[in-house]
């Protein structure tokens, strides 16, 4: 005799259970990844509700950025995940995208390795290959532009250090942070990631646009050249930090 499980559908659960009901009352930052796709993805399928379905799906492709790196084929392949829902979610993560790399009218003011993380990390973590990024700031230390300057396997050769900062020169920038993912999660710095610091610290120098730090994204993780003492003059203090 076989027996199944009864799933109750989101009208079937108290109101105050329900994930848009949760929102309005307690915020979007009460709810958890699952109840947020949930309300996306709006329905869920037969015998299964929404929230349960978003729960499957965040399972199938090991969490949020597993879903974010998934080409729309792949989404569209889950039980229950049709165009329409694909189509919804890419919107979604494209939002956060795009917020994530918008210009505020109060820039941040970048005074530690964790903020300048905080802000590329969600985002640079997600590539799937590696990419380049020079953030330029003033004298306060303020970011004034992200340039997105290569994609793409870099080597020395392809990383030009008058390109780097070009743009830095053109907008009167004050100084410079760089930084560039590994796809492959592990953000330990390679022996060439600290040869192209230390030519870009002497450039820096040269043109009194100071390398204020080179960071590489991973997975959960990042590192900070500059605070591990690697293409830097030696400093006091190592570092490895994560989660961001």
């Amino acid at each position: 005799m076989s027996e199944h499980a009864y799933t109750p559908t989101i009208k079937d659960m108290p109101k105050g259970e329900r994930p848009r009901e949760r929102l309005q009352h307690y915020g979007a930052q009460a709810l958890s990844t699952a109840e947020l796709l949930a309300i996306i993805l709006r329905t869920g399928v037969g015998g299964e509700n929404v929230i349960r379905l978003a729960e499957r799906l965040l399972s199938h492709f090991n969490g949020l950025p597993g879903i974010a790196q998934a080409s729309f084929d792949e989404l569209c392949q889950v039980k229950g995940i049709g165009p329409a829902k694909v189509t919804q979610i890419k919107a979604a993560l494209e939002l956060g995208r795009r917020l994530l790399v918008s210009a505020p009218e109060e820039k941040p003011v970048i005074h530690s390795p964790d903020i300048a993380a905080n802000l590329i990390a969600s985002e640079m973590a997600l590539l799937p290959q590696e990419e380049f990024w020079v953030l330029l700031l003033d004298v306060r230390n303020r970011l004034r532009h992200i340039q997105r300057l290569y994609r793409g396997s870099l080597t020395q050769a392809r990383v030009r250090v008058g390109e780097v900062f070009r743009e830095a020169i053109r907008g009167n920038a004050a100084a410079i942070i760089v930084a560039h993912n590994h796809p492959s999660g592990d953000p330990t710095p390679s022996p060439q990631d600290v040869h192209l610091t230390r030519l870009l610290v002497e450039a820096g120098r040269l043109l009194d646009i100071p390398l204020l730090d080179h960071l590489i994204i991973g997975h959960g993780r990042w590192v900070s050249l500059k605070e591990r003492g690697l293409g830097f003059p030696p400093e006091k203090g190592t570092s490895a930090r994560g989660p961001v």
